[in-house]
């Protein structure tokens, strides 16, 4: 058996943690470059080529030298399944046993390889088939419709209002880096200013003052209002 095969969803634990990685950096199905993806796992990019290559002899990945890698249908399917796993015990963990918006994430990481379809679609049926999870991201395979469209809170424009939707990639320091800071979906916020020489990000919830870097601003995806809407702050 290759080792790429596992048990209870047919791939290892690394494979999936490989797809769901570059799933989520290639959200458009862009490229990413092998550096993001060893990046996003903390591993070097030596030991992410070699996993590329690997994968892309499964089928699973399209390789193109100095553009990076993209998933390929089946690749892309599997990694919607881990990703729907995912999304599934966050709900699971925070909604149903009260653990933290923080918490939940790396729990989800461990409980996504262990169980498989047998499990998750009773699931997701008991949960009454959520359509996002805690960081308001959408959850794969849902039969009702996605969040409203998104676009990366370091794209809006000084004095924009905007409504936090979602925190993606999901990271664990990210995470509790902007839960300290109030900023999960449903809040709205103004970006007061932009720092010249860091693009260090000033934004206003309400009377308050929020500074957020903007390597993690990358992560925070929000909702710009219409004309006729009021973000509350």
């Amino acid at each position: 058996m290759s080792e790429i095969q596992s048990t209870t969803n047919g791939l290892s634990e690394s494979v999936e943690m490989y797809l769901k990685t570059v799933f989520e950096l290639g959200a458009s199905h862009d490229y990413v470059p092998i550096s993001a993806v060893a990046a996003g796992l903390e591993i070097s990019p030596v030991s992410a080529t070699e996993m590329v290559h690997r994968l892309e002899a499964e089928g699973l990945f399209e390789h193109v030298p100095y553009r990076g890698v993209r998933l390929l249908p089946q690749g892309d399917d599997r990694a919607q399944q881990v990703l729907r796993r995912h999304r599934l015990w966050e709900c699971f963990l925070h909604d149903q046993l009260g653990l933290g918006w923080v918490q939940v994430h790396d729990l989800a990481c461990a409980l996504e390889h262990a169980v498989g379809q047998a499990v998750t679609e009773p699931l997701a049926d008991w949960l009454g088939q959520p359509v996002a999870c805690p960081h308001g991201n959408p959850i794969p395979y849902s039969s009702k419709a996605a969040s409203a469209e998104a676009v990366q809170l370091t794209t809006l424009a000084e004095g924009q209002a905007a409504e936090v939707v979602r925190i993606r990639p999901e990271r664990t320091d990210v995470l509790a880096y902007l839960d300290a800071r109030g900023l999960r979906p449903g809040v709205g916020i103004t970006l007061k200013g932009r720092e010249a020489l860091d693009g260090t990000l000033v934004l206003a919830r309400g009377d308050q003052t929020i500074v957020v870097g903007e390597s993690v601003a990358a992560h925070v995806l929000v909702r710009t209002p219409l004309a006729s809407e009021h973000v509350k702050t």
